[in-house]
């Protein structure tokens, strides 16, 4: 069912993240978790988390539902509209990070020693510069997801990371002794990253607006549609990057390290569960709109929740057995630590759990957003994020543990505001099946203890996973409905 709907879908969106780990890697090689790393990392990072938080979801959960209402020349008058409005709002939100740069870098990486305090406020100042470039690029996007363009779509981030991938490589040679020759290289590849994506998304979406006239009557939705959108959105990506900024009060290297150690479980969440949430919202959407009763729409949303759950159980039995290969894998190279290597397989392991209840909380989001009934996840994340930025703690493994907490937390309020027809629309038998499974794993191993050669450890993971897909798609007739074409 949701097998081939995504089957293009999820081999460019794996193309886009290997690559973008591949940019992890070749960072973790040139820098290792050193303070000029949680600079390099922050720099890199910070346009795009900005607008992530900011516009991209926003734009999607908004200007999609508002442009199937239109024609193609209306669409184009409210796409130039919206574009000169975010490129207003991304000049004014450059010149306040300029402007505040040093307070910036107190907050997002306090632990910095007091040599790396100008460099990292240089580096400041050209992620300031890409913001506008970024929003632009968020909106053009929106537009080729909107005309199904997934090829444009996912390519752009390979563009993005292939000119930020070379960048690094040619830096890595001047990162000792000359910190701001190194951050001034590394801003000259960001904004030629930023342009080059503005270059690939102009030409895609140029053939959707060719020779097309602007009509009138596309004015944007009003400010309260937008404001939900953007929180409903934002707040998720908001979590991590704070608990990032936390950690980076340990001292030089802890940002870069906490980074390393969640992309071992961002990877999965977004390739498995949130491609998942994805491809399940039009089916749920439709369930919904059509059915008469909860009892019409549960089969859909059983194999929604089954799917998501399932993977989140073999990723996490893969990262529990094999997160030190994989940690040293990826980020083994060049001048990372091996301490801090220790470190990136260790939170990522504790990162792993948290794939649960995210899992759950996709698709309840997905239930909640078919129902345009919201407000209850924004009020969760929103409650989780303060909560983490008054009393998180500051070293790696505990905020990873942190975390997780608030993963639950959140899990269990949009569940609730989904509603009675909650015990119809689980697939229990695929819960506890694949929970089972994943803690039958972790019990296995550590009694018989992980290998400790690279390869074995690497095959004991994928083992362990398949070993969760494989008895919960025998025992789950909810797994299997979910995979059928």
């Amino acid at each position: 069912m949701f097998l081939k709907a995504g089957l293009l879908s999820l081999c460019l969106l794996l193309a886009s993240r290997l690559l973008g780990l591949l940019r992890e890697t070749t960072q973790a090689a040139a820098f290792g978790a050193t303070g000029l790393g949680d600079v390099a990392v922050l720099m890199l990072t910070l346009p795009d988390w900005l607008v992530g938080v900011f516009a991209s979801g926003g734009l999607a959960y908004v200007l999609l539902p508002a442009w199937a209402t239109l024609n193609k020349g209306q669409i184009a008058a409210s796409q130039r509209r919206a574009g000169h409005g975010l490129v207003l709002a991304g000049c004014v939100a450059a010149t306040s990070l300029a402007a505040a740069n040093r307070l910036a870098v107190d907050w997002l990486a306090g632990g910095l020693p007091n040599e790396l305090l100008s460099p990292a406020a240089r580096a400041l100042l050209w992620s300031a510069g890409a913001v506008p470039f970024a929003l632009l690029a968020a909106l053009w996007a929106s537009r080729l997801q909107f005309e199904r363009d997934f090829l444009g779509l996912y390519a752009a981030n390979l563009v993005v990371n292939v000119v930020l991938i070379a960048t690094l490589y040619l830096v890595a040679r001047h990162v000792s002794g000359a910190p701001l020759v190194a951050v001034d290289r590394l801003g000259w590849g960001l904004m030629a990253a930023m342009l080059a994506r503005l270059v690939w998304l102009s030409w895609r979406n140029r053939r959707f607006s060719r020779s097309i006239p602007q009509e009138e009557g596309a004015d944007l939705p009003p400010t309260p549609i937008w404001f939900w959108a953007i929180a409903a959105a934002g707040l998720p990506l908001a979590l991590p990057f704070a608990a990032r900024s936390l950690a980076s009060d340990q001292g030089p290297g802890a940002l870069a390290t906490f980074n390393y150690g969640w992309k071992l479980a961002e990877l999965p969440l977004m390739l498995a569960i949130q491609l998942v949430a994805t491809l399940a919202l039009g089916p749920i959407a439709s369930a919904l709109a059509r059915a008469s009763s909860r009892e019409q729409a549960a089969s859909v949303i059983r194999r929604g929740f089954a799917l998501s759950w399932v993977l989140a159980c073999a990723c996490a039995a893969g990262l529990v057995v094999a997160a030190p290969a994989l940690a040293r894998l990826l980020f083994g190279w060049g001048r990372m630590q091996p301490e801090a290597l220790q470190d990136v397989a260790t939170w990522g392991r504790i990162a792993a759990w948290g794939l649960l209840p995210q899992a759950l909380t996709a698709i309840a989001l997905t239930i909640l957003a078919a129902q345009k009934r919201m407000r209850a996840a924004v009020f969760a994340y929103g409650f989780a994020l303060a909560l983490l930025l008054a009393y998180g703690p500051h070293e790696g493994g505990l905020l990873m543990a942190w975390l997780n907490v608030l993963f639950t937390g959140i899990c269990l309020v949009t569940l609730g505001a989904v509603g009675g027809g909650l015990r119809l629309w689980l697939p229990w038998r695929a819960l506890v099946v694949g929970g089972v499974c994943l803690l039958a794993v972790y019990i296995l191993f550590q009694i018989l203890g992980v290998p400790e050669q690279l390869p074995w450890q690497l095959v004991a993971g994928v083992v362990a996973g398949v070993a969760v897909l494989a008895v919960s798609y025998a025992l789950s007739p909810d797994l299997r409905a979910s995979l059928r074409r």
